[in-house]
C-alpha cells in the first residue's frame, strides 16, 4: 500500500494561464479508499495523473510537489496502476489477451504466472470474449472493462481510477465495481477514484474530497427515484420522419435495425456494450456507409441531396443536417483553441459565444480543445455539433464526465433544440438523461 502526500501542489499546463490545480495540500494514508470529486475541469485528473508520476516536465509548469511513500511520484511508477478516461489511450495489443499480459512482461512476471494473471483479471472485469478477441473490434465499454483488467493485473500498490465505469452499461459497471473491491481485498491496495455520480461509488471508499472552487457543482447521493431536475418531455406529438433505418445492419451482430428519427422527439438508444450502439449513432449520422440495409433521409432534410443515403453528402452538407458527437470527442477537434472550433463550420460570432456561455466554456475560449478534460472536451464535441445548427442530431454518451451544474445545462439545452423542432438520437447509459428527456426508447441487445 502506499501513502500519497501533496504539499502546496499546482500544476499549469504548458500555454495555459490558467492553472488545472494550485494550493492542494493533501495526505491519503496507507489503504485508504478515497472518492475524488470536484466540478468539471476543477483538476481532477491532472491530480490522478500526477499521483500516477505522469506529469512530464516539459509539458507544464509545477509548484509544490507530490510524494508517494516518501519519495517523488515519478520514482514510483512501477507500483502505481492507473485506468484513464479514454481507455484507447491505455491499448496498446492487437489482442485483449496480449494487452493484459503486455505490462506484466514489461513488470518481469515470471513466465508461468503472466496467463493465469491475465485470465482471471479478465474474468473479474467480465470480459465477454477470449484472449483473441481484437482490441478494434471492441465497443468503448468493452475497451474500458480491458483497460481495467490490465491495471488489476499488475497488482498495484496504488490504483488510481478516473471514472472507470462512464462507459459501461449497468450490469458492466456492477461486474467492474465488484471487480475493483474484490482487487482491493486481494490487493490490499491504496485507491483514488474519480466519480461524478456518487450511489454507487460510495461503497468502494471511506471518505470522500472535494477540490476546487464550486463544491456546489459535485453530485451528491439521491434519494430512491429522483432526478437531477424536472423531466423535459416533449411539449407535443413528434413530427415527420427525417430520418429512416431499414433493415440496418450493425457490425459484429447478425440484428439488423428498423427505426425512424423524428422531429421534435428525443430518442434514447440504450443497450449493453457490444449490442451496436454506437455503430447505428455513425449509420444515422451518415458517418460509415451501411454494409446491409440503407439509411433514407426525408426530401425536406436531404434538401437537393434527395434520393442519396447520408454517406454520400457532401461533408460541409452532412455537417448543416445532421450533427453528430462522437463516443470520444478529441476525434472531433481539428484547431488549437475553442473558439475557432465552433467557429470552424460558419457560426456566428454570436452563437459561438451564446454557446461558449451556456456550456461553461467561455473561459477556455482561447485553450487548446486536447488540453481540456474530460468533461469540458465533451461539452465542447456536443457545441461544435449544435453550431451548425442542424435540424438532426445524432448524441454518442452526451452527458459523460459531467458536474451536477453542466448536466443540467447540458440536458436543457438538449431539450429547447428538441422542443424547437430539432430530432435528437441520445446513445447513452445514463438512466438520468433518459429519464428527464427521452420521449421514445430503443433497446439493443447483443
Amino acid at each position: 500500500m502506499s501513502t500519497v502526500e501533496f504539499r502546496g501542489f499546482g500544476w499549469r499546463h504548458a500555454g495555459r494561464k490558467a492553472w488545472a490545480v494550485r494550493h492542494l495540500d493533501l495526505r491519503i494514508e496507507h489503504g485508504e479508499r478515497v472518492l475524488l470529486q470536484g466540478a468539471s475541469g476543477a483538476g481532477k485528473s491532472t491530480v490522478l495523473a500526477a499521483m500516477a508520476g505522469l506529469l512530464a516536465e516539459d509539458s507544464g509548469e509545477q509548484e509544490g510537489e507530490i510524494l508517494v511513500d516518501g519519495r517523488p511520484a515519478q520514482q514510483r511508477r512501477g507500483e502505481t496502476g492507473i485506468v484513464f478516461q479514454d481507455p484507447q489511450t491505455q491499448l496498446v495489443m492487437s489482442r485483449a489477451g496480449d494487452d493484459v499480459a503486455f505490462g506484466l512482461e514489461n513488470r518481469g512476471v515470471p513466465r508461468a504466472e503472466i496467463w493465469p494473471r491475465v485470465d482471471a483479471a479478465l474474468a473479474a472485469v467480465g470480459f465477454p470474449y477470449g484472449r483473441d478477441r481484437g482490441t478494434a473490434a471492441l465497443s468503448g465499454g468493452e475497451q474500458q472493462r480491458l483497460a481495467i483488467a490490465g491495471v488489476i493485473a499488475l497488482r498495484p500498490g496504488l490504483l488510481l481510477l478516473d471514472e472507470p465505469t462512464a462507459n459501461l452499461d449497468p450490469e458492466g459497471a456492477q461486474l467492474v465495481r465488484t471487480a475493483i473491491a474484490k482487487a482491493l481485498q486481494d490487493l490490499d491496495a491504496t485507491m483514488v477514484l474519480v466519480e461524478h455520480r456518487v450511489d454507487e461509488a460510495l461503497p468502494l471508499v471511506d471518505r470522500t474530497i472535494v477540490i476546487g472552487e464550486d463544491p456546489g457543482a459535485v453530485w451528491t447521493p439521491a434519494a430512491p427515484g429522483s432526478l437531477p431536475m424536472p423531466a423535459r418531455k416533449a411539449p407535443g406529438p413528434p413530427g415527420e420522419a427525417l430520418l429512416t433505418a431499414e433493415a440496418l445492419g450493425l457490425a459484429h451482430t447478425d440484428k439488423t435495425i428498423d427505426e425512424v428519427v423524428l422531429r421534435g422527439e428525443a430518442l434514447a438508444v440504450e443497450g449493453p456494450n457490444g449490442a451496436g450502439k454506437t455503430t447505428l449513432a455513425l449509420l444515422l449520422g451518415g458517418l460509415t456507409r451501411p454494409t446491409r440495409g440503407r439509411v433514407v433521409a426525408a426530401p425536406s432534410l436531404a434538401g437537393p441531396d434527395a434520393g442519396r443515403p447520408p454517406h454520400r453528402w457532401r461533408a460541409a452538407r452532412l455537417a448543416g443536417r445532421i450533427g453528430s458527437v462522437f463516443q470520444n470527442p478529441e476525434h472531433q477537434f481539428v484547431t488549437d483553441t475553442v473558439r475557432a472550433e465552433l467557429a470552424l463550420g460558419g457560426a456566428s460570432p454570436a452563437t459561438v459565444d451564446e454557446l461558449l456561455s451556456r456550456l461553461y466554456l467561455d473561459r477556455l475560449a482561447l485553450a487548446n480543445p486536447f488540453t481540456l478534460s474530460g468533461g469540458e472536451q465533451r461539452r465542447l464535441s456536443v457545441a461544435t455539433a449544435l453550431a451548425a445548427a442542424p435540424r438532426v442530431l445524432v448524441l454518442d454518451e452526451p452527458t459523460f464526465g459531467q458536474d451536477l451544474r453542466t448536466w443540467r445545462e447540458l440536458v436543457t439545452l438538449l431539450a429547447d433544440l428538441r422542443d424547437e423542432g430539432r430530432a435528437l438520437v441520445l446513445v447513452t447509459h445514463d438512466p438520468q438523461l433518459v429519464a428527464v428527456i427521452g420521449d421514445r426508447r430503443l433497446e439493443l441487445t447483443r
